[in-house]
This record gives structure tokens, sequence and C-alpha cells, in this order.
């Protein structure tokens, strides 16, 4: 009898010994982001509204049977506002404390929908809502991290200069970011420096570049130098001049000796960008000082031709504020494109006349 008993459990499929031992089990719940498995428990339904962003689908599949949790990433320009803005208010700070990430999602969204809809409800919360989104970048999951770079490009361009005195942590979790994620939260973030360089006023904010452009990480390095040289364009000639030249000359100078590329190349577009300005601002610094009282009392109609014959020229500039190893590679960056221009009005100088 035993014998034939063992006999007939062997005769049985493998397939029906493991459905049997499944159904013992309970079913696992996993939750899926961009294509990777992450174990967690799964929110309850009811405590989810169909308008809550990131979604949750549940799928039953046939072979696993596992519900799948997707974060939907919504641009700014198709954000709903929300239904109940006080309760929101109440709620976000919560939601962005909260353990549990889809919940934070959430509450990042909420804060984005704020920042465009209900900017003045939440500006008194900005010093508690910024460290919390500084938090958001840090969460190892990356669906948190590109949700919280959007909420920084949502924040910039509500809030522009209201938020330069607490910029300092969020600055650096985004160049952090922009260069030592996932290839898509890389992006959300330089997407949000972008916006930080473009609603940001470059005067406060240069100050808070600088001390990025000597950060031990040369990666961060070379993000920084990218905001930089983006930043200095929109000073213009009177910013330039509020701001300092020597500062802005000294610290595009730093970056063309850095190892990495990207940063040499920013410093480079930066100089050529400085030296167009510089160019501007030259003529106009020189007849604010012969134009002064005190100078054309003091001084000689003699010294006035000697300055009016030595004018301050870029290569000059250059020499009198750098070291002379700094200055030879800044003039040697600036004036490639002057000898490119003349050696492409050469070149096609025979072609027009030939044409005529």
């Amino acid at each position: 009898m035993a014998t034939n008993t063992l006999k007939d459990m062997n005769s049985f499929p493998v397939t029906e010994k493991i459905s049997e031992c499944k159904a013992s089990l309970t079913k696992p719940c996993v939750g899926k982001m961009n294509g990777k498995s992450e174990d967690r428990p799964l929110p309850k339904p009811d405590s989810l509204s169909p308008s809550d962003h990131p979604s949750v689908v549940e799928s039953e599949k046939p072979d696993a049977e596992k519900a799948t949790v997707e974060v939907e990433y919504i641009d700014s320009e198709n954000l709903d506002n929300v239904d109940d803005a006080d309760a929101v208010l109440k709620s976000v700070l919560a939601g962005l404390d909260s353990k549990d990430w889809v919940s934070v999602c959430d509450a990042l969204n909420n804060v984005r929908r704020l920042s465009i809809f209900h900017k003045e409800e939440m500006l008194h919360m900005l010093d508690k809502v910024i460290p919390l989104v500084v938090k958001s970048l840090k969460n190892p999951r990356s669906a948190v991290c590109k949700t919280a770079c959007m909420t920084s490009a949502d924040i910039f361009s509500a809030y522009n200069n209201n938020i330069t005195d607490l910029l300092d942590s969020l600055l650096t979790q985004l160049l952090l970011k922009s260069s030592q994620d996932k290839r898509f939260v890389c992006e959300a973030a330089e997407k949000a420096l972008t916006a930080m360089t473009k609603y940001v006023s470059p005067t406060l904010l240069l100050p808070k570049l600088q001390p990025c452009l000597k950060n031990r990480n040369p990666r961060i390095r070379a993000k920084a130098s990218l905001c930089f040289s983006r930043s200095v364009p929109r000073l213009g000639v009177e910013g330039i001049k509020e701001y300092g030249i020597d500062k802005i000359l000294q610290a595009a100078a730093s970056q063309l000796s850095d190892q990495l590329p990207e940063s040499r190349e920013a410093a480079r577009t930066a100089l050529l960008e400085f030296q167009t300005v510089y160019e501007k601002v030259h003529p106009l610094i020189k007849l604010e000082t012969q134009s002064s009282p005190s100078s054309s009392s003091s001084s000689s109609p003699a010294e006035e031709q000697i300055s009016e014959a030595e004018p301050i020229t870029w290569e000059i500039f250059c020499q009198s504020k750098l070291s002379a190893l700094s200055a030879q590679a800044v003039l040697r960056v600036t004036n490639v494109v002057t000898v490119t221009a003349r050696e492409g009005l050469v070149t096609t100088g025979p072609s027009s006349s030939s044409q005529l």
C-alpha cells in the first residue's frame, strides 16, 4: 500500500505540485518602477483618489499574479489644479516627510501644483518645503529623485529670487544628481538647473555657484561651470560692472585647467561671452573715469594723452589680473575665434570676388 501511494504521488505533474505549494503561501506584491522590481507593500486602493499621482495600476499576470506600481511623470503644463488648496496645504508637509515613497511622490506633485496655481499661499511655507524637497533628492528611489527634480524646476519658475536664502543645499543636490545618477534622473536635474539659471537673478546666483566651482568632485565642478557660463551673459553690462569684472575673469580662468572637458568647454564659452561684454564695458569705464571732476582737476593734459594713447586692451587686462600661465591660457582661448574669423575672411574673399 505504501509503495502504491508513493508511486501515485510521483506520477503527479510537476506543475501541479508547484501550484499546490503556492496555494498555501500568500501572494507576493512587488512594486515595479521604471522596469525594475522593488519590494514594497501595495497601498490600500481606498487611500488613493483617481486623480492622485503617482498612479497605482493593478494588473493580474497569469504566471506570477503580481501587482504593478507605476509612477506617472507629468509635465508642468499638464498639471491640474488641486481640488481643495487649504486641505493640501495642511497635509503636504506630512506627505513630503512620509515613509511611503508613493505618498512622497504624491506630495511632491502637490507642491508643483501649489507652486503653479497657489504660489502666494505656499510662499510662507517655503522654508519648510524646500528642506523636504532636498530630502527627496537624497532618496534612494529614482522615481522620488526625478519627481523632486521636477518639483525644483517648478519652484524656481514660480518663486524666482524668493528662494535665494534656501538655495545652497538644493543647488548642491541638483548638481550631484545631474552628474551621478541614472540617465533619466540626470536629465530632470539638468532641466531644474537650467530653470534655476533662467529664473533666479544672476547677481544673486553667481555667489552661490562660485564655491561649487572649487568642489572636490570634478563632475559637480563641471555642472557648476555650465550654470556659471549660462548666468554670465544674463548679467549684462551694468550687472558685470556691479558684480566685479575681476571676479568673473578669475572664476572662468580657473576652470580652463579642470580635468573634465565639460568644465573646460563651459569656461571657454563664458570667457568668449565675457570678452564681448568687456569690449562694451571698457569704453564706458574709461569715459566715467575721465569725466569725473577729481580726475580732470588732478591730471595734466599730458597724462590724459598718455591714457588715451594706451587703452587697457583685453590682453593687458588679462595679464594684469591673472598669473602668467592663466593669462596665456585665457588669451589662447579668446584669440582662436579672431584668428579663425580672419582666416575665413581670407578664404571667402577670392570666391566672392570671382562670383562678381
